[in-house]
């Protein structure tokens, strides 16, 4: 085009050169929408996906709401081995839910499942009835089905954002492999194993839900690694007892569980992942 301009004269050069720099402009902004239509279909998808992940969460808390209902009832009535199975069973609900407790609701969940502090919550409960052997634990159970009553009531119209449950699931991963390989968070109660395999079906369920898909679309080997990654840590945590478990494979796996992810973030369209809240 700039040769026929140039036989033909300079004004009529210059209108080719203020052509094609149109062309470019175009051209560039035509590519801007189509990232952008990319990124906003990735974003609609991983919204979609999210809302998959809600009857999941409800079912979590609902046990745990369940266990403590029956919790506060035996330990009314004296019952000790009854109120020490519905506390374990309360347990299993919550910490397949974590991934989104501590950053969507951190007040409750302090409330909740303070640790290693044990003034209220779980913990509290755990230390009277395996600890001391006593059910006098009226107040501190109140508490605790208030507290999951009134979450698990606002479960349905949540929010649940996707920034959100990835960096719950960066967290959780995080805190697998270094808050509860040395002993475990339920020491007293010695269901230590149970919470971390809790928590590993609860890190696999919210990214095969909510972000599987849409990483395999942008990136198949990546999702294979977060695959790998997170069979390693189901693999480590079915041994059958915490002194079985190999700590430092444990760490080593949560740790390239959390990079894999963060790693993922990019390309879910999403901001990396950080470690910020990952402790109590």
């Amino acid at each position: 085009m700039q040769v026929i301009a140039t036989f033909c004269g300079g004004r009529e050069l210059v209108a080719a050169r203020s052509f094609e720099t149109m062309i470019d402009t175009r051209v560039a902004a035509c590519l801007a929408l189509l990232a952008f239509g990319v990124r906003t279909a990735s974003a609609a998808a991983l919204d979609d996906a999210a809302e998959q992940y809600r009857p999941y969460m409800i079912e979590g808390i609902g046990q745990a709401l369940a266990g403590a209902r029956n919790l506060r009832e035996r330990a009314a009535a004296g019952d000790l081995a009854g109120a020490k199975k519905a506390w374990v069973s309360a347990r299993a609900g919550w910490e397949r839910s974590e991934v989104f407790t501590a950053g969507f609701v951190p007040e409750l969940d302090a409330e909740i499942d303070a640790w290693p502090n044990a003034d209220s919550g779980y913990h509290a409960i755990e230390a009277a009835l395996f600890g001391a052997g006593r059910t006098d634990v009226g107040k501190d159970a109140d508490a605790l089905v208030e507290h999951l009553d009134g979450l698990h009531a606002k479960l349905r119209d949540m929010p649940l954002p996707p920034q959100g449950l990835l960096d719950g699931t960066v967290r959780l991963a995080y805190e697998v492999g270094e808050s509860k390989a040395d002993g475990g968070e339920s020491r007293i109660s010695g269901t230590s194993l149970d919470d971390m395999r809790n928590n590993v079906a609860g890190i696999e369920f919210a990214y095969q839900t909510i972000f599987s898909p849409s990483l395999k679309n942008a990136d198949a080997k990546l999702a294979g690694a977060v695959d790998t990654r997170i069979a390693q840590l189901k693999t480590i945590v079915a041994a059958p007892d915490l002194q079985h478990i190999d700590v430092t494979a444990l760490r080593r796996a949560s740790e390239e569980l959390v990079i894999t992810l963060q790693d993922a973030s990019n390309k879910l369209g999403l901001h990396r992942s950080t470690l910020e809240a990952a402790s109590r």
